[in-house]
């Protein structure tokens, strides 16, 4: 009985969903913008979830239906919802504008915390910059001391360390960990916005090579910038363009 039930659902089902994909139309359409770089903008159905990208005259085609909803969304634009009417689809010059985003990595959020911060209770002196630990060991090999031999000459003399540092190569050493300290952070911060899952299936980068593309990406200074923001949207977009990148690389090296 449970599995005549369960077949009579199944059929059900399949029937709704085949209906719903035939009551759709392909409804073509393009966008406009301040730019002559038209190409590459997501076109999603939210409905549905199908998505296509424009090409560079910007134009797009996608199946839906009077009263989905096309989300268009890219790196350089804002995202923009349109709400489909049964008129879309009979007008040849559907169109929809869109607007460039301006500074958006200059955003600025502001919260109120009257005033109460380590600085303002006297534990941080007032403008005295935070090192991380490798930038700290840099900064203590390459800082000229003044006061390092007060006392044995007139005024004292300049440390030279520093000097010391710089011929040895311990100086190029630090500032390369330097740069591998942010990129593992950046490297934490992307593997906590991204699952494995996410990377193997959806960007469909073989499991054995993640590990290198999440080097590679934020490798590109252009993404770690999109990364720090924290916008996912913008950042998942991203990734998936590099990742299109890195898989040519990994198609002509096993050539």
């Amino acid at each position: 009985m449970i599995n005549k039930v369960a077949c009579i659902l199944m059929i059900v089902l399949g029937q709704t969903s085949w209906s719903q994909s035939q009551d759709r139309s392909v409804i073509n359409g393009k966008i406009t913008a301040n730019t002559s770089d038209l190409e590459g903008v997501y076109v999603i159905n939210a409905q549905t979830e199908v998505m296509t990208t424009t090409d560079e005259t910007g134009a797009f085609s996608i199946a839906a239906k009077e009263g989905d909803t096309l989300v268009f969304s890219s790196i350089q634009f804002k995202e923009n919802r349109v709400l489909i009417t049964a008129e879309n689809f009979s007008d040849l010059h559907f169109t929809v504008k869109l607007n460039m985003v301006m500074h958006q990595l200059q955003e600025v959020v502001v919260r109120n915390y009257n005033g109460i911060n380590a600085t303002s209770l006297g534990i941080i002196p007032q403008g005295q910059k935070r090192y991380t630990e490798a930038e700290r060991k840099l900064h203590t090999a390459t800082a000229l001391n003044p006061e390092a031999n007060a006392g044995t000459m007139a005024g004292g003399s300049i440390s030279a360390d520093p000097m010391f540092n710089f011929l040895s190569g311990r100086t190029a050493m630090l500032k390369k960990e330097v740069i591998v300290e942010k990129k593992e952070v950046f490297m934490k911060l992307l593997e906590r916005m991204f699952s494995m899952d996410h990377f193997v299936n959806r960007l469909q980068i073989p499991l054995e090579y993640v590990k290198g593309f999440e080097y590679y990406a934020v490798d590109n200074d252009k993404f770690t910038a999109i990364l720090n923001s924290k916008n996912k949207t913008s950042t998942e977009f991203l990734l998936a363009e590099l990742a299109v990148k890195y898989k040519e690389i990994i198609a002509s090296e096993n050539k």
